[in-house]
């Protein structure tokens, strides 16, 4: 999770986030050379008092700053478009769970189970144990198996909700009688943290998500033992 000075992205969970942190770094490595470059050709005008005649009027490098900007373009959209298209897919999901947002809390569903599914509420700050986040701990996490795919879908039963989890790149907007759905596969042992990202009323500040993603022989004794209780 985030921590307090953090600059960067959390570490990626999931080979999506891994391709947008590797993303962030290429486009952002561009906008550098660019600023530079800008940067330096301001200080020379600004500095010098010779002019060049070829400088003031040239074809050449007309075509340059015309061509130079549009390969640029061109090395920022292609990946982009790569990581859209593999964001959508969603390839034969091993899992899959259902999320609904209420005012304020989540409540979660695995489909693939005849009666598992429980509501996820965030835990009071003077119940608290030692070592647990304020604001982003919930009573019931959502558990999922690692190295496998996951379908989740998302819906709302009374207002705009947001589904985010941004150690696993995940981010989907719970609409009142839309069904979406994202996918995503957690590649580590792990506890991912988010929280409803559309406004949403009074207690938007207070709706966490608590991903919690274990080895399948962990995950299939949790489910054995919800469904012994439900």
């Amino acid at each position: 999770m985030a921590h307090p000075t953090q600059l960067g992205f959390q570490d990626a969970a999931s080979p999506v986030m891994e391709e947008l942190l590797h993303f962030h770094d290429h486009a952002l490595m561009i906008v550098f050379l660019i600023s530079a470059l800008v940067l330096y050709i301001i200080v020379a005008m600004v500095t010098t008092k010779l002019t060049n005649k070829n400088i003031l009027d040239s074809q050449e490098i007309e075509i340059i700053w015309t061509i130079l900007p549009a390969i640029i373009l061109i090395l920022i959209a292609l990946p982009s478009l790569r990581i859209l298209y593999l964001m959508d897919e969603i390839n034969d999901p091993h899992l899959t769970i259902k999320a609904m947002g209420h005012q304020w809390y989540w409540s979660y569903e695995y489909t693939d189970y005849e009666s598992l599914g429980f509501d996820s509420y965030m835990i009071p700050t003077q119940d608290l144990t030692p070592g647990q986040f304020r604001l982003l701990e919930a009573d019931h996490r959502m558990v999922i198996p690692t190295e496998s795919p996951i379908r989740v879908l998302v819906s709302a039963e009374d207002v705009l909700h947001s589904w985010a989890v941004p150690a696993l790149g995940v981010k989907m907007d719970a609409v009142p009688g839309r069904l979406n759905q994202t996918a995503f596969i957690a590649s580590r042992p792990g506890v991912f943290f988010g929280q409803c990202s559309e406004i949403c009323g009074a207690n938007h500040s207070f709706m966490p998500i608590v991903v919690e993603a274990v080895p399948l022989k962990h995950f299939e004794n949790w489910s054995s033992l919800m469904l012994k209780d439900a």
